[in-house]
């Protein structure tokens, strides 16, 4: 994301906090529903814009949060932790799946600066040309042009609903001046929703982006709390490797100790003693294969 980032403070409590009314507002006429909307991604921008706040990190977090919600969209049953699993615990040779495909192609969308390139990326199957077209899709105010991206490759192909979405939020970041995709619609809309065209799709984006908006400040609050926790218990880890360690926690929503830059053992005390500081959360519940994040 492209943002005049605030220096001026690094103290997480200090965020500001989304207006009660962006939240408590009830609006039928497209006309609110789209200033509601704008309101929200005004304090979004100024929340992300924080220099506290852990941009990759939030990205991967939503990225999770998006993968979650189309694989529910699409009738499966699989949930974050097994998303992570899905993903993160991958062995050389294995497939992760058509829920863990869901996840690695958000994971991908988020990662890099929001390009046709990069989107080609995530997308494999989709030819650059035919992403360009539908990124283009679109006219006028940022979400107008991303309900309108929503559109055309549904209209095109109404089963793709994982590329539609991904490509409409980076509609949605490209209109607003972001260099990085923020998941924001995915987990907003209804499985009805998407089957809806013209000012009704719109309405429902609208919606969408106003209800994520609100959860991903509150996230980016959260992980500025947690990730000021983490920076701070840094410099009691000893083991060699340990700084670089602590930047992939930073960065990633989940990280199993293998990808650590340790050898194994050491990786495993590593991530036990971050757990034992309250720096990072052991996020599987299991005693073996293991997961760690912030």
């Amino acid at each position: 994301m492209t943002f005049a980032r605030d220096i001026r403070t690094s103290d997480p409590e200090t965020i500001p906090r989304m207006p009660a009314w962006v939240i408590a507002t009830r609006v039928e006429t497209l006309e609110d529903v789209a200033f509601l909307s704008g309101a929200a991604l005004t304090h979004l921008y100024h929340v992300f814009a924080r220099d506290d706040v852990p941009q990759a990190l939030l990205r991967d977090r939503l990225a999770l949060h998006a993968a979650e919600a189309c694989v529910a969209l699409s009738g499966r049953m699989e949930r974050a932790g097994e998303l992570r699993d899905a993903v993160h615990l991958l062995r050389p040779g294995d497939l992760p799946g058509p829920a863990g495909e869901t996840y690695l192609a958000w994971r991908r969308a988020v990662e890099r600066s929001v390009s046709v390139k990069a989107l080609s990326r995530a997308l494999p199957t989709i030819e650059s040309c035919q992403i360009a077209t539908w990124l283009d899709a679109g006219n006028g105010a940022p979400v107008t042009r991303a309900a309108m991206a929503l559109d055309a490759v549904l209209t095109e192909a109404p089963r793709a609903e994982v590329p539609a979405l991904i490509l409409a939020d980076s509609a949605l970041a490209q209109a607003l001046g972001w260099d990085h995709v923020v998941p924001l619609l995915a987990a907003g809309l209804k499985r009805t929703d998407l089957r809806k065209r013209g000012d009704d799709l719109r309405l429902a984006c609208h919606r969408a982006v106003t209800a994520s908006a609100v959860e991903a400040a509150r996230l980016a609050v959260d992980l500025a709390r947690r990730a000021s926790l983490l920076k701070g218990v840094a410099p009691k880890l000893r083991a060699k490797g340990a700084g670089a360690a602590v930047k992939i926690f930073l960065t990633q929503d989940a990280v199993a100790p293998s990808a650590l830059p340790l050898p194994d053992r050491a990786a495993r005390r590593l991530c036990d003693r971050l757990v034992d500081l309250g720096a990072v959360r052991e996020l599987t519940g299991r005693d073996t294969f293991r997961l760690y994040g912030v």
